[in-house]
């Protein structure tokens, strides 16, 4: 294996900012989320699919900000745009911006549930938003759902600081196992207001995983037959499987769905969308308010961003790479003989090991990501990454020449 990165003023950083930030940084982005203390902490610029740290190590960057990039770091015509935009127009304002129009309609073109749309900042904001329209317009309490929907209180896995009753009336259910979910609506379908549901399952340190046919329309067909609105939290699928979502490509239309991430490719913004019965009911009964939900630089780089989309079919081609990429990563594992699993394809990498000891699985799992971050491919351990449209065929060769370094170091470790 490779030496160790040299990482100091990383680190550095880091034991500065655990003086005056808790944990030094929050959630996924602390250094127990990586290994040891292998991985960068703190990152200076990022270019097409690559980013550099600040110690000057350049990682081929598989993490993407945790989804937002999809095309890439620094794409100019959304930069051009927003820089034009500031220095012409400035940038905050009491009232609302044209661009709010702009985006909502174009999103009612492209997305098959959206009628009406609203915006937020954060994947958080627009999956509570959609709890709370549902909540209003049934009457009822109980929500059932189904992977990661963000940090607030009714969905986030860490409870400190929660009181129970919060969340007493949210009732989790396994993906894929449709008697299950039909068991929870026999018992509690007369008070459950929605199901929430990733359309693909990507929870964490899981195999991320496609519905199997006929698997979103059973549990749509379960929340009609039960008066229970269904949502579709597509933060990350939203616009790699398609341009009009993962709603479009598996053709199941949900009555709302948030959306963000790949949105605005690293601008903060996030979207509720839905049927206009159920979304008009943010127009007055249900408050939704924020000081900077109104962001018309946001936006305009949403626009830019669909646009681009459209316009290279971006999904279509991060499809065609991504299924390329894993079948040479396949045969790689293959021929090393690693209880490896590579799933997320073609979109969202992700590797898991499976010998049947979890103690020997975790020691592949350490050995095979330090491997990768010495030979400067960024990817999470405990997280699927992404393939962006910028990431080149000398970027994803980089990466299948480090799996197979990874996979031959795993094979002399363990």
């Amino acid at each position: 294996m490779k030496e160790k990165l040299l990482l100091e003023k990383s680190y550095h950083l880091y034991r500065k900012s655990l003086e005056i930030v808790p944990g030094g940084s929050l959630g996924v982005r602390r250094p127990t989320f990586y290994i040891g203390e292998e991985y960068p902490l703190f990152l200076k610029s990022g270019n097409g699919g690559r980013v550099l740290d600040v110690d000057g190590n350049e990682y081929v960057d598989l993490i993407c900000g945790y989804g937002p990039l999809i095309l890439g770091h620094r794409e100019k015509e959304i930069d051009d745009a927003v820089c034009e935009k500031l220095k012409t127009h400035g940038y905050c304002f009491a009232l609302t911006h044209e661009m709010q129009l702009e985006l909502a309609q174009k999103l009612t073109e492209i997305i098959p549930c959206a009628e009406m749309c609203l915006f937020a900042k954060t994947g958080s904001d627009v999956t509570t938003t959609a709890i709370r329209i549902a909540r209003h317009v049934t009457k009822r309490n109980k929500v059932l759902r189904c992977g990661y929907h963000g940090w607030h209180e009714w969905c986030v896995t860490g409870k400190g600081g929660i009181p129970k009753k919060a969340y007493e009336d949210i009732l989790p259910f396994p993906y894929g196992d449709l008697n299950l979910l039909e068991d929870l609506l026999k018992e509690h379908g007369d008070d459950t207001a929605a199901i929430i549901i990733t359309p693909v399952e990507h929870e964490l340190n899981r195999p991320v995983k496609d519905p199997e046919p006929g698997y979103l329309e059973g549990v749509k067909e379960l929340a009609d037959k039960h008066g229970a609105l269904l949502i579709f939290d597509e933060i990350r699928t939203g616009f790699r499987y398609h341009i009009g979502g993962a709603q479009r490509w598996f053709g199941v239309t949900p009555q709302l769905a948030a959306f963000g991430k790949g949105l605005a490719n690293g601008f903060a913004i996030s979207a509720l969308v839905g049927a206009k019965e159920y979304m008009q009911a943010a127009a007055d009964a249900v408050y939704i308010s924020a000081t900077y939900y109104s962001d018309g630089l946001a936006q305009l780089a949403a626009l830019k961003t669909i646009e681009i989309l459209e316009r290279e079919n971006v999904p279509q081609a991060l499809r065609e790479k991504g299924n390329r990429f894993a079948q040479r990563v396949e045969a790689l594992i293959k021929k090393s003989a690693v209880p490896c699993l590579y799933s997320g394809s073609p979109f969202m990498p992700y590797f898991t090991f499976h010998s049947g000891d979890e103690s020997k699985d975790r020691r592949m799992r350490d050995v095979f990501f330090t491997s990768l971050i010495r030979n400067r491919i960024l990817i999470g351990p405990n997280h699927h990454g992404y393939i962006a449209h910028r990431h080149t065929a000398e970027d994803l060769k980089a990466v299948l020449d480090a799996i197979e370094e990874a996979l031959a170091d795993v094979s002399t470790a363990v």
